[in-house]
């Protein structure tokens, strides 16, 4: 299980990049195993200021469509446009080239601290 040490996490298994006041989101690779194949990646949401813990997106799997929950508030600055015509680069690549949005904060800044370290984060899926 690739868990980089270097970003933060939710219990939703979304991983958070920090640089300034823009955030990078994409889903773990253990969210993608679990989900599977991904087909499609929808995410409508850009311009949208979202409060933390509301959808912003949905991935659709062979088996199954899953919520993306917004892990910090702020407006979506940018949509990965790559995902809607290689939605697969999610398995392949979930912590570069497959992130999902960046977005500029604009909630509490305590925020932040109920981040997940990645070890923190290890004991949710019990790696």
């Amino acid at each position: 299980m690739n868990i980089p040490e270097k970003l933060r996490y939710t219990n939703d298994h979304e991983w958070i990049s920090i640089d300034g006041d823009i955030v990078i989101v994409g889903i773990t690779d253990f969210a993608q195993g679990e989900l599977g194949d991904i087909v499609y990646v929808e995410i409508e949401t850009k311009g949208d200021n979202i409060i933390k813990g509301d959808v912003f997106g949905t991935v659709e799997a062979v088996k199954t469509v899953s919520d993306l929950l917004m892990p910090l508030s702020g407006t979506i600055e940018e949509v990965n446009s790559a995902l809607e015509d290689n939605p697969e680069v999610v398995n392949e690549d979930c912590y570069g080239k497959g992130w999902m949005i960046k977005i500029k904060l604009t909630g509490n800044p305590n925020e932040l601290d109920e981040l997940l370290t990645a070890e923190k984060y290890k004991t949710v899926i019990g790696d």
